[in-house]
């Protein structure tokens, strides 16, 4: 794992701010740092290197193929590298190798095959820079979920582009100019989707596609470069749909756990120290079995435990780790630790960022990286087998709310909205101990808030779109600030599913999973220069998944069925089966209490006025809410707090 970048800029780079861009991406590869540049010093590479494969000079990059034509700067892993130097092999191509790295390995295949034959090759995550030193072209691509991020954009004549921003912020042609319509966006979602980012001009590459820049024939026809996709979910999920899997339930549990232990055992080549996350949910513990299985030696597993009550899961994680034999580290934190990470939240997510969460997992990769340097991940788990709770409320209250009459759907809502959200938590943590497990909701009255939203919409998409959001209109709350277009509002970017559960999973995967889950990781973890492995998001396993009927996603209203079955062959049912908890904090009470002097520094009514991007009544309003307990507006609040943090150190 790594962090690249790079510059063009046509009258000529400083060496010294390319190697500053390098040291401020130290974090994601603080190994080495390299830089190269062309012979006309108008197009410069940089990297900055964490060794995971191959840790000799053979390594080191940027990199030159042996044919001396290609430059790389690439960040990630490509899992089958070894398997493609066979390929090259058979093909004819007689190749004397340096080392063992991926890198060399993804260099001489681009040499041989080209770009985009070698993208579809490919098993791995990544984001790269390729310069073609005779047609004098500059390609960047991502890899095909957005596991590694990848920023680019024009500022003026000057193309910059990089792992994180930080890096591209160093150069003196950056322009630091808040794209007010992105920050609609983040209020909404609680993250920035791709292409945009917080900065006018600078986006972040698309998942799944790649961009060639023509960079010899004048600044105004690179700028003309779009990019285009190698690999779609649309394509993958239409496909799945219309070719399904044809077997018994039984041999789709074996499909699916042979496709899964493939892939972990790839992922488990490491040249460095390698463990895995363990919350004792249902997919990180799959991945833990299914990784155990394979492992002459007990698996590094670590989990992190809080005190209060209801967000704590180190207790089953333990079991879990307990039955499968793992060495199993654990550290529970005080609300004091986890509150001593606010302060570098603005450092370590280089764009405001409002997954509360990531405060646990930057955690748990503090412990993990005392131990490992590589640590395998159970992400990707929901989108691809239905484990989100959404997906059932398409099943049982999309459905039924289509049929009432208008006035009924409205006397219903009235009927939600008579207890505050607080309320209803109140109410369902005294009817806990009578409740069947499936009523047992985390954080209820903020689902009865949603509920009632939703008695009022017209279609599957609103229903969608509803659910997935925080601040419903965060055009009213942006000063000079619209809404743009997303994959969610395109009704041309959904692709054509059997039902609305499948239409809403293969959406999840292109935006919350990518921009939300995936960032949320990346970033914790890079923090502190720990790589991060997705198994569960190799394309094969996503493929297969997308095969396999709905009833063998979510059966008798519960999801994931198909990995209940592949993890059950490995750790007793009892183990697992208990309500979602999620990998949360208690931010709603902390909001209240120890954060209430923070947060009400940055949301001071003339402080976001003198700011100029907030209507501060509404905020002010929400705030003055929450503070009361009358109304749990945590997530709606988070996001205009992250962005403050934000702004106090970015801008």
């Amino acid at each position: 794992m790594c962090g690249i970048t790079g510059v063009f800029k046509s009258s000529g780079i400083d060496e010294q701010v390319l190697e500053a861009m390098c040291a401020a991406l130290e974090h994601r590869g603080p190994d080495s740092k390299g830089v190269w540049l062309c012979s006309s010093r108008s197009l410069a590479l940089g990297h900055s290197r964490l060794a995971i494969l191959d840790l000799s000079d053979a390594g080191q990059q940027p990199m030159l193929s042996q044919c001396r034509r290609y430059v790389i700067a690439f960040n990630g892993e490509i899992y089958n590298h070894l398997s493609l130097r066979e390929q090259l092999a058979e093909t004819g191509f007689d190749i004397s190798w340096r080392g063992h790295s991926d890198t060399e390995t993804l260099l001489e295949c681009f040499s041989k095959w080209g770009v985009e034959k070698t993208l579809v090759q490919t098993v791995g995550m990544f984001a790269i820079a390729l310069w073609d030193t005779e047609q004098k072209v500059l390609t960047l691509t991502r890899d095909r979920v957005g596991e590694k991020p990848l920023y680019w954009g024009w500022s003026g004549d000057t193309l910059l582009f990089g792992s994180e921003l930080k890096a591209l912020k160093v150069h003196p042609a950056f322009k630091p100019e808040v794209d007010r319509n992105a920050l609609t966006l983040l209020l909404r979602h609680c993250y920035i989707p791709a292409p945009y980012s917080i900065y006018r001009g600078i986006g972040k590459l698309m998942p799944g596609h790649w961009v060639s820049i023509p960079l010899g024939g004048g600044v105004e026809l690179a700028k003309k470069a779009l990019p285009q996709p190698y690999w779609t979910i649309n394509q993958v999920v239409e496909r799945g749909l219309n070719q399904p899997f044809s077997g018994s339930p039984e041999v789709a549990v074996d499909a699916l756990e042979n496709r899964l232990t493939e892939s972990i055992g790839e992922q488990m080549l490491s040249d460095v120290p390698l463990g895995a996350f363990l919350s004792g949910g249902i997919d990180s513990s799959t991945v833990v079995s299914l990784m155990q299985a394979q492992s002459s030696r007990p698996v590094k597993t670590f989990t992190i435990g809080f005190q209060e009550g209801g967000y704590n899961e180190a207790v089953h994680a333990s079991e879990v780790a307990k039955h499968l034999g793992t060495e199993h580290h654990e550290l529970y934190v005080s609300s004091r630790d986890a509150l001593s990470v606010i302060p570098k939240l603005p450092e370590i997510y280089c764009e405001p960022f409002g997954d509360s969460s990531q405060i646990p997992t930057f955690l748990v990769s503090c412990i993990a990286k005392q131990d490992v340097t590589v640590a395998l991940s159970g992400d990707g788990g929901d989108e691809l087998f239905g484990g989100y709770n959404r997906y059932v409320a398409a099943q049982k209250v999309w459905g039924p709310v289509q049929k009432l009459p208008p006035f009924v759907r409205s006397m219903a809502a009235s009927g939600l909205r008579a207890l505050t959200p607080a309320q209803w938590d109140k109410l369902f943590e005294k009817l806990k101990p009578v409740l069947p497990r499936k009523l047992q909701l985390a954080i209820p009255g903020e689902k009865a808030r949603k509920l009632s939203e939703v008695l009022s919409l017209t279609d599957g998409h609103a229903f969608y779109r509803q659910l997935t959001s925080h601040w419903t209109d965060p055009g009213s709350i942006v000063i000079g600030g619209s809404e743009p277009e997303t994959l969610i509002t395109n009704p041309n970017a959904w692709p054509d599913t059997d039902c609305l559960e499948h239409a809403m999973m293969a959406m999840d995967a292109q935006t919350y999973m990518a921009d939300d889950i995936l960032t949320k990781v990346d970033r914790a973890a890079m923090a502190v220069s720990l790589e991060t492995r997705v198994p569960m998001l190799d394309h094969r396993v996503i493929e297969l998944a997308w095969q396999m009927p709905l009833e063998y996603k979510i059966r008798n209203g519960q999801g994931k069925w198909l990995l209940r079955q592949v993890l059950y062959r490995h750790v007793p049912k009892e183990l697992i089966e208990r309500p979602k908890m999620g990998f949360g904090i208690p931010l709603d009470s902390w909001l209240r209490g120890p954060l209430r002097d923070w947060a009400e520094s940055l949301l001071c009514e003339h402080r976001l006025r003198e700011e100029g991007f907030f209507h501060a009544g509404p905020i002010r309003a929400m705030w003055q809410e929450h503070l009361s307990g009358a109304q749990n507006w945590q997530y709606h609040l988070w996001n205009v707090l992250m962005f403050q943090a934000w702004l106090e150190r970015n801008v």
